[in-house]
């Protein structure tokens, strides 16, 4: 038999992407395993993320490494994957630098074919959007896994079209795969030792599969996952708050083993703001939402995103921002400047005009407000006993091991008897702003 080649991957970005280089290592399978060592590689992956320039400038710096490796190994391969493959395809390609391939995230399926012509001392591309990929059938090499959580990706695409935002034209429309392939990948993944799941899409709330006279939407496709076993826990993200229903949260709130953490993304606190980020909600809309998940699901945790310095905002929209957030109190923030992206809305029709002082310090200022509440927050959570999913080891010492709550709180605690994969039961004692600390009971 022969030897199979080696694969790295290298994944920046969202879990989307980590969910789409686990389907690439599955298309190649065949000819190429994976490796954690990018020294004993022949092939190279970087699948990119392009929301953020600070993302783009990360992986422009680690292809000049990646030419210093190339120079030294004539044979090593490099490919780029992703968002950034699409939107910079001819840039990527240029003479000087290493990159040999260039994928989109809608042509995984040509990889075996492209790498065939780049063993011919060809470049190889091919970043063709689909309206129909959906990768349904493709189990997915679950590589880098700590065996006890696994992404499904649930769906492709996005046509919400916010106007500062790449997504849309760099993963195509909205297309979700069939209900039937989703559950019988969580239920393969529950049988091989996996307890977590996370559905995955660029807005779950759209998610719809219509046939015949059936119709899945979200949340009956939570229930049916929900419904393969009470000991596997299902997460999602990310939903919209213009799609948020109130059957979600029922379902929500009916299954123990959903758990109860809901990533919102509110991006600004200013109704002029989310009009003209095209958000296609108001602040009142938003906060009508955070309602009904504090009514329906009152032990809910509430995370969002948060853009500082978009267009035009003014200090008064900024302190929309800062008051929203001290209303619904949310338990965590992804939290960043304004990054114009080329060939977006915003790009096309608004001056970014918000100096980087400016934004440096309004981010500031909501960073510091986030770590006020996400402590407050976890100070609640002190005396209280949760059910732990037990998830590796902490990163100080192998004699605490580290899990997540329900609400998607990590616990740090002694290990005892327990192992990874466990549900066990762990009091709190204390905690700070990003970690609960607590014993088994």
């Amino acid at each position: 038999m022969t030897e199979k080649k080696k694969l790295y991957i290298e994944t920046y970005g969202c879990q989307m992407n980590f969910s789409d280089s686990e389907i690439v290592a599955s298309v190649l399978a065949d000819t190429y395993s994976t490796t954690t060592e990018i020294e004993k590689a022949d092939l190279v992956f970087i699948n990119t993320c392009s929301i953020r320039d600070n993302a783009e400038d990360r992986i422009w710096k680690r292809l000049v490494q990646l030419g210093y490796m190339k120079r030294k190994r004539k044979d090593l391969k490099i490919g780029i994957l992703g968002c950034m493959a699409e939107r910079l395809k001819d840039k990527l390609l240029q003479q000087g630098t290493a990159v040999d391939l260039v994928v989109g995230p809608d042509a995984y399926r040509s990889l075996p074919d492209l790498l065939k012509e780049v063993g011919s001392g060809h470049h190889a591309i091919n970043v063709i959007l689909s309206e129909e990929e959906t990768y349904a059938e493709i189990s997915p090499v679950r590589y880098d896994s700590n065996g006890v959580s696994a992404f499904i990706s649930i769906m492709r695409g996005c046509q919400n079209f916010c106007s500062y935002c790449v997504v849309p034209y760099t993963r195509g429309k909205e297309r979700s795969r069939d209900p039937q392939t989703i559950v019988n990948e969580a239920a393969e993944l529950f049988n091989a030792g996996y307890r977590e799941v996370t559905l995955l899409g660029q807005n779950v709330n759209s998610y719809r599969w219509c046939e015949k006279d059936a119709q899945v939407d979200f949340p009956k496709l939570i229930e049916k996952v929900a419904l393969i076993n009470p000991q596997l826990r299902v997460r999602f993200a990310t939903s919209h708050p213009k799609d948020l229903s109130d059957d979600l949260l029922w379902v929500i709130a009916k299954y123990n083993n959903i758990c109860k953490s809901i990533h919102l993304p509110v991006q600004s606190g200013s109704s002029r703001m989310l009009a003209k980020m095209n958000r296609k909600y108001t602040r009142e809309w938003y906060l009508d939402r955070i309602a009904a998940i504090k009514k329906t699901v009152p032990d809910a945790s509430i995370s969002t995103d948060i853009i500082a310095g978009f267009c035009s905002e003014t200090e008064e929209d900024h302190q929309d921002t800062l008051s929203l957030m001290e209303y619904v109190n949310y338990d965590f923030a992804y939290m960043f400047k304004y990054s114009e992206r080329p060939d977006t809305a915003a790009a096309k029709r608004y001056p970014d005009d918000v100096s980087e002082v400016e934004k440096s310090r309004r981010l500031q200022e909501i960073i510091d407000l986030q770590s006020k509440l996400s402590l407050s927050r976890n100070k609640l959570d002190v005396g209280k006993t949760f059910e732990v999913l037990v998830e590796g080891f902490s990163k100080r010492s192998e004699e605490h091991l580290s899990g997540r709550t329900s609400q998607g709180k990590v616990v740090v605690f002694p290990k005892e008897n327990a192992k990874i994969g466990d549900y066990v039961n762990v009091t709190v004692y204390d905690c700070t702003g990003g970690t609960l600390k607590g014993k088994i009971v």
